[in-house]
């Protein structure tokens, strides 16, 4: 625990989803510390927008809050205490956070697909506590230590980061694939970030919001495009994406997951090519399955990531991928920067990605 200013313990307090559009700054008692683990106190940590969705509905998918539960999982601290058995990692070390434990026993982790672990135990997916918090304890492997030269938010950064990772890998990014990205948020334009840094050489994204579009366009993107919401669009959108893209879409990725994102996608891509989907918006798709399996468009699907973060981080050391700008808004941890916080990534417009800065001490 912290010390007060008497030399006192301050009791660890974490951000818990407790009701519908409720959160409350309330004490978080940690499990103790295992001879793998670390105690970590955080520092940095991001609002993604399945945590606003649990905020708004207490679920997404199939998952549930059925009790009180720690907010968070984009996030990075500083060790504080080590476990008996913890070789790589000293306090003091500044370390970017891998949220999800998985069981290393089934046969997704045998196989090296430890995303698609059935026991997965993710950071604020219930009923599995998050991490924004004072501090947190977690495995030692799960932690990974940031360069001088990486901030502990770019360190937070890695987790949307990651999910682009992953997606690029899945859709095999290369040189000489042109990608569109249906959807300007957050995961879209950091997965725009990563196609590039995979070697894409014509990018293109999409979206209904012309702010998030400008972003996109200050970020890098070769082309944007302005669609709207309704499906009897798509034929005339799909024209304007082959107009911009020259007319060869070699992959898709749709960071939105709705009928209309995945339509669009599905007839923009060229005949043998890819759509990925890593959004989530709708948990049923109505799609053009048989238009894209008559022209061999193969569909992948995207859940979280494996084996990312040493990528991540050297990407950001190297500069390669500069997600700075993407941090739009910054707050503390008190009650009322708590709720001020997911209200502004609820409300969108101008903001990208929301970060809670803890703690000042390093």
């Amino acid at each position: 625990m912290a010390k007060g200013s008497e030399g006192e313990e301050k009791e660890n307090m974490a951000a818990w989803l407790v009701a519908i559009n409720t959160l409350k700054i309330q004490p978080f008692k940690l499990p103790s510390l295992g001879p793998h683990d670390v105690k970590i106190r955080m520092k940095a940590v991001g609002i993604c927008g399945s945590d606003v969705h649990f905020l708004k509905t207490m679920q997404l998918a199939s998952y549930i809050v059925k009790e009180p539960m720690v907010i968070g999982h984009e996030c990075a601290g500083v060790i504080e205490e080590v476990g008996s058995e913890v070789k790589h990692l000293v306090a003091g070390d500044r370390v970017a956070i891998e949220p999800g434990i998985s069981c290393w026993r089934c046969e997704p982790c045998k196989n090296g697909r430890y995303n698609l672990c059935p026991e997965m135990k993710f950071f604020a997916t219930p009923p599995v506590h998050g991490s924004l918090a004072n501090q947190i304890v977690h495995p030692a492997d799960l932690c990974f230590k940031l360069p001088d030269n990486v901030s502990l938010e770019e360190g937070a950064m890695c987790e949307p980061l990651s999910v682009a990772i992953h997606s690029c890998r899945r859709a095999v990014v290369g040189s000489e694939t042109n990608v569109l990205i249906m959807g300007a948020g957050p995961i879209g334009l950091v997965t725009m970030l990563a196609a590039r840094a995979f070697g894409s050489p014509r990018i293109a994204i999409a979206d209904i919001d012309d702010h998030r579009l400008s972003a996109a366009k200050d970020l890098g993107a070769d082309e944007v495009v302005r669609v709207s919401k309704y499906m009897e669009d798509v034929d005339e959108e799909v024209a304007k994406i082959h107009k911009a893209m020259g007319h060869r879409v070699d992959i898709t990725i749709d960071c939105a997951g709705l009928s209309k994102t995945m339509t669009t996608a599905m007839n923009a891509t060229r005949p043998g090519g890819k759509v990925c989907l890593v959004g989530m918006g709708h948990n049923e798709l109505t799609v053009p399955l048989t238009s894209a399996a008559q022209r061999e468009v193969d569909i992948v699907g995207v859940f979280r990531y494996k084996n990312t973060w040493p990528l991540s981080i050297e990407f950001l050391r190297t500069g390669k991928i500069d997600v700075k700008p993407l941090i739009t808004h910054r707050f503390g941890f008190s009650q009322p920067e708590v709720e001020e916080a997911f209200e502004t990534s609820a409300r969108g417009g101008k903001a990208i990605k929301v970060m809670f800065n803890l703690d000042s001490r390093q």
